[in-house]
C-alpha cells in the first residue's frame, strides 16, 4: 500500500496517487496528467478510479483526461451545481475496495455545495481509519473558505463547521491529506508543511478550536477572499470537461521582428525577476514573475487572449508555459529572451521604473513631491492589519477594476509586503498611461524594519 503525493508548485494543489494490491485510484488530478499514468506503472498499478473532492475554482482538473488515458471511473460528489458530465456520482456511506484498502465517502459541504472527504481504512489492522483526503474542507492549519455562495454565507459556514466535525470524528489518528498546501489561494492561514494528523489539528488548527457553531460561522463571514476572474472559466471547464492539456514543452521562441508582428491584442507577459523588470522591460508589459503566475495571471489575461512570454531562458518559458496552461491559458504564441542591452541597440524601444529605497519614503514624507501618493496594493486582510498613515488601498489584482478612481495626473509610488506584488501592479499603471510611478522596494518589511 502506498500513497504519493503529487504537487503543483505555484498553484500549491497536492494530488495523490494511491495504489495497492496492483490497483490504484487518484485523487484530484491536474489537467496535465500524464505523471499518474508513469508513476502508477512504476508502482506496478493499473489506475482503476478517479476520486475529486470537489468541483475546483484555481485549476482545471485532469480527471476526464486520466479518464480517458487510464479508463478509469470518475466519481463526484452530488450538487454540483449542474451535471459533472464525465463523472459518476457518489454519496455519503458509498465504499471502494482495493484488496485490503477500503476507501469510505463522507459528504462535506460547506466549502462547496459538492465537496467530499474520502476516508482510507487498512482492512488488517482495525477498524479505525488511517487517513483521509479532505480537499479544501479542511488544511493543515486553516479551513477551507466558504465565500462561493455569498447569498447563503451563514448557511454554508454553518455546513463547514458540521462537516469539520464529521471528519475529526474519524480519530486522531487518521492522517491529513489536503487538496492544497501554503500559499494556494485557496486558504489564509495554512501551515508551510504538509504533514500532519487530525489530531494535531485539532489541538493547534485555530479554525478547529471554535467550539461554538455560531462563533465558527461569524469567523467564516468576517473573513475576505479575492475571486479572481477565471475561477468562473474553471467551475464552468470543471462540470464540462476541459480539453487535454496541450504538451507541456518550451514555448516557440520569438526573434525580435516576429514579436514586433504580434496582433495588438496580445498580453506580453514578462516572467523574469522583479529586479530584471525594473532595469529595463519591453513597453506594455505585464511584470508577472514566473512563481507568481498561478496566483495573479488570471486577474489580468482574459480567455482566449494570445499570451506571448518575455523570460530568461527558455526554462524559465517553460516553467511560466506549465502554470499558464493549469489554468486554461492555451494561447502561447511564443517567447522572446531578447537581452534588453542587445534589444536597445537595435533602437527598440523599452521602460524601466523607477525603484525607492526606504529612505527615499522618509524623505518624501518629510518634503513631499506635488500630487504625491503612496499606493497600497496589499490585500484588504493586510492594509487593515498594519499601513502606512496616509496610503490609499487598491488590490493587485482588481487594480485594472479601480484605475477609474485613481488620478492619473498623480504621483503614485507603489507598495505592498516587498515589492513584488508592487512591481505587478505598476506594470498595470504603466500599461494603463500613467506616467509618474515607482516603486517602493522593501515595501512595508522595510518600513518595519527600519522602525
Amino acid at each position: 500500500m502506498f500513497i504519493n503525493k503529487i504537487k503543483s508548485e505555484g498553484l500549491s494543489h497536492l494530488s495523490y496517487l494511491v495504489g495497492n494490491d496492483g490497483h490504484a485510484f487518484v485523487v484530484d488530478p491536474r489537467r496535465d496528467c500524464e505523471i499518474y499514468v508513469e508513476e502508477a506503472v512504476k508502482a506496478g498499478c493499473r489506475i482503476t478510479h478517479i476520486f475529486e473532492t470537489h468541483r475546483n475554482e484555481d485549476l482545471i482538473s485532469g480527471a476526464p483526461v486520466l479518464a480517458k488515458l487510464t479508463g478509469a471511473r470518475v466519481l463526484h460528489g452530488p450538487n454540483a451545481a449542474g451535471n459533472v458530465a464525465y463523472a459518476d456520482t457518489t454519496h455519503e456511506g458509498d465504499t471502494f475496495e482495493f484488496g485490503n484498502l477500503r476507501v469510505e465517502v463522507l459528504e462535506t459541504p460547506g466549502h462547496t455545495d459538492d465537496s467530499l472527504s474520502f476516508a482510507v481504512f487498512d482492512t488488517d489492522f482495525g477498524d479505525d481509519a488511517v487517513g483521509v483526503f479532505t480537499g479544501d474542507a479542511m488544511f493543515i492549519g486553516d479551513v477551507g473558505r466558504t465565500d462561493f455562495y455569498p447569498d447563503r454565507a451563514e448557511e454554508v459556514a454553518g455546513l463547514l463547521y458540521d462537516s469539520l466535525r464529521k471528519i475529526l470524528a474519524l480519530g486522531d489518528q487518521a492522517l491529513l491529506y489536503p487538496a492544497h498546501g501554503a500559499g494556494s489561494v485557496c486558504g489564509d492561514s495554512m501551515a508551510d508543511r504538509e504533514f500532519s494528523s487530525l489530531g494535531y489539528e485539532r489541538k493547534y488548527n485555530d479554525k478547529l478550536r471554535i467550539s461554538s457553531r455560531e462563533q465558527f460561522i461569524k469567523a467564516k463571514i468576517a473573513e475576505h477572499h479575492y475571486q479572481p476572474p477565471y475561477f468562473r472559466l474553471m467551475e464552468k471547464l470543471n462540470l464540462t470537461g476541459a480539453d487535454p492539456a496541450p504538451r507541456i514543452t518550451t514555448p516557440v521562441p520569438l526573434s525580435p521582428d516576429e514579436f514586433r508582428s504580434l496582433p495588438e491584442k496580445t498580453v506580453i507577459v514578462d516572467t523574469r525577476t522583479v529586479s530584471a523588470f525594473l532595469g529595463s522591460h519591453l513597453p506594455g508589459s505585464l511584470a508577472i514573475p514566473a512563481p507568481m503566475i498561478p496566483a495573479f495571471a488570471g486577474w489580468y489575461i482574459e480567455p482566449g487572449q494570445p499570451v506571448v512570454l518575455v523570460a530568461a531562458d527558455p526554462a524559465q518559458a517553460r516553467v511560466a508555459s506549465q502554470h499558464l496552461i493549469r489554468i486554461g491559458v492555451d494561447n502561447l504564441e511564443g517567447f522572446l529572451t531578447t537581452d534588453m542591452p542587445e534589444w536597445s541597440a537595435g533602437g527598440l524601444p523599452f521602460h524601466s521604473l523607477p525603484v525607492m529605497h526606504v529612505d527615499d519614503i522618509r524623505e518624501r514624507f518629510r518634503n513631499p513631491p506635488d500630487d504625491w501618493q503612496i499606493l497600497d496594493v496589499r490585500s484588504i486582510k493586510e492594509y487593515r492589519q498594519e499601513s502606512i498613515e496616509g496610503s490609499v488601498h487598491a488590490y493587485v489584482g482588481e487594480l485594472p477594476q479601480t484605475l477609474d478612481q485613481l488620478d492619473r495626473n498623480r504621483h503614485y509610488t507603489v507598495m505592498c509586503a516587498s515589492g513584488a506584488r508592487a512591481t505587478i501592479a505598476a506594470s498595470v499603471l504603466e500599461r494603463a498611461g500613467f506616467s509618474r510611478v515607482d516603486v517602493f522596494l522593501g515595501s512595508f518589511g522595510a518600513w518595519k524594519a527600519t522602525d
